[in-house]
């Protein structure tokens, strides 16, 4: 509350609406993302009082544990102390169970079914799809077959959806035998980060920024998700899926339809999600000279020696799963009609950031060119979505002393500085979101279908040759192929 009020843009907030009362099933309790994600974002929820009254966490899992083993080591997790982890804590079941054991999913029915009396929670859930994907089937018809008689459904899963569009739809056909669309929140944790969101406030609340949104003003674009790290022991998913399905088919494409939609009707989840849609299927399948992917070998990440992909523990020798991806893509409509997205993805980068930079065209006839300390930038407004978050603008300005010197500046706006308080991760936003029965933030089946559709046929593509892998060092910025298809056009990837 003291931050809030010596803070002047923080005053006249109103928090939302309370979520109904209701139990959150955990499917994967074991797993990282539970210790790592969801039970700090449960937690944090919790200590800023977003959770329902009435409320309860069941953690579903094969490892047998009793609860107050569940509780100690989700307390382990947070680092919690305090009255609020008591609060969260007395609501908390652990039950060991394969998911397709029926036995123990009637022992998970009697757990909800007393919950449901201890809590009063009224039979609404929330379930939480956090394994490994080839048990998201499974798990679906598990708790469809025994969806409750009272209350609401919905069910959160993870990505991958599917690890192509045949077997997107086949998910997806599972699902609907026991959930319509709505109850279905297939979430992407890259919209509920606050920089994300914030597209869509920069663009349709300033009136100086959209009506230079488009091909007459903007030059191309540019979208960065670059990693330090390696795989992290997950060879046995990264194997099956590289960087174009783990990385590129969700978060990059939801980068660009968030960067290209036209304005909503309104913010409502089917308003938003019509106009992203409407993005991807004006998106036309990259051909080979457009596409570049990559694999890291040895090098050096902030000083230290790391490994190869190859090198890495039970990744074949020989693999040729590809840990970058670069591409040039079009979004074929009457706002973006030629101008190019570029966008890049890769492990083992030089930096970790997640950026969006939209390159202006320069100024048709500068009478101070040939005065400039050095060659004139175009204006670039770039977006940092992690990890410093916040806006910059690079404008030209003149250098204080005698004659007429331009440099590059940047006009910097940094959540921390303007609001000091801290974001709220990803997971806390999304989380309650689903309690609230809010989709906005989620995709939507037609969306997922036309990011795999544009996948599959880039894959398809590269079955037919065998680059030379590896081919950058880890702690560069990737092959230089991907440089060429820049300078081919005569651009350069930005380096800061």
């Amino acid at each position: 509350m003291a931050i809030a009020q010596e803070n002047p843009l923080l005053e006249g907030l109103q928090i939302r609406r309370a979520p109904d009362d209701c139990i959150l099933v955990i499917f994967g309790a074991s797993g990282d993302l539970t210790k790592r994600k969801l039970f700090p974002a449960l937690y944090s929820l919790a200590y800023r009082r977003l959770l329902p009254e009435h409320f309860a966490v069941v953690g579903i899992s094969r490892t047998e544990e009793t609860d107050d083993e569940f509780r100690d080591r989700m307390k382990e997790a947070v680092q919690a102390h305090s009255r609020v982890w008591e609060l969260l804590a007395s609501g908390m079941r652990y039950v060991a169970m394969d998911f397709a054991d029926d036995e123990r999913e009637d022992r998970l029915t009697e757990t909800l079914t007393e919950l449901d009396e201890e809590r009063g929670t009224g039979g609404n859930r929330v379930y939480y799809l956090a394994t490994p994907p080839g048990a998201f089937e499974t798990v679906v018809r598990a708790v469809g077959k025994r969806r409750s008689a009272q209350g609401w459904a919905r069910l959160i899963i993870e990505k991958p959806f599917g690890r192509d569009l045949a077997s997107a739809r086949q998910l997806q056909k599972t699902i609907e035998e026991f959930f319509e669309e709505r109850e279905v929140f297939r979430i992407d944790h890259y919209l509920g980060k606050e920089t994300v969101q914030n597209m869509l406030a920069l663009r349709f609340a300033n009136g100086i920024f959209e009506p230079i949104w488009n091909r007459q003003f903007v030059d191309h674009i540019q979208i960065t998700v670059a990693e330090t790290l390696g795989i992290e022991g997950r060879a046995g998913y990264y194997e099956q899926a590289g960087a174009v399905r783990d990385i590129f088919q969700n978060h990059m494409l939801q980068l660009v339809a968030i960067t290209a939609m036209e304005p909503p009707i309104d913010f409502t989840a089917d308003s938003v999600r019509n106009e992203k849609v409407k993005v991807l299927r004006a998106m036309h399948t990259p051909g080979p000279k457009s596409v570049v992917r990559g694999q890291y070998g040895r090098g050096y990440v902030e000083g230290e020696e790391v490994p190869g992909y190859r090198e890495e523990q039970d990744v074949d020798p020989n693999s040729m799963t590809e840990t970058y991806v670069a591409a040039k893509l079009y979004v074929d409509n009457w706002r973006w009609a030629d101008t190019p997205f570029y966008l890049r993805t890769g492990k083992r980068l030089a930096r970790r950031e997640t950026t969006i930079a939209i390159q202006f065209k320069r100024a048709p006839h500068p009478p101070f060119e040939e005065l400039s300390a050095e060659r004139l930038k175009p204006n670039v407004l770039i977006v940092h979505v992690q990890p410093d978050e916040g806006v910059s603008l690079a404008i030209g300005v003149k250098v204080p002393g005698q004659g007429m010197t331009i440099r590059t500046v940047h006009m910097d706006f940094l959540y921390g500085g303007a609001f000091r308080t801290g974001l709220p991760e990803a997971y806390e936003r999304l989380i309650l979101d689903a309690m609230l029965g809010d989709a906005t933030l989620f995709t939507r089946i037609d969306e997922v279908e036309e990011q795999w559709s544009l996948v599959d046929a880039i894959v398809a593509a590269w079955a037919r040759d065998r680059p030379a892998f590896p081919n950058y060092s880890a702690g560069t910025w990737g092959p230089t192929a991907a440089d060429e298809l820049m300078e081919r056009d005569g651009r350069a990837w930005r380096q800061r």
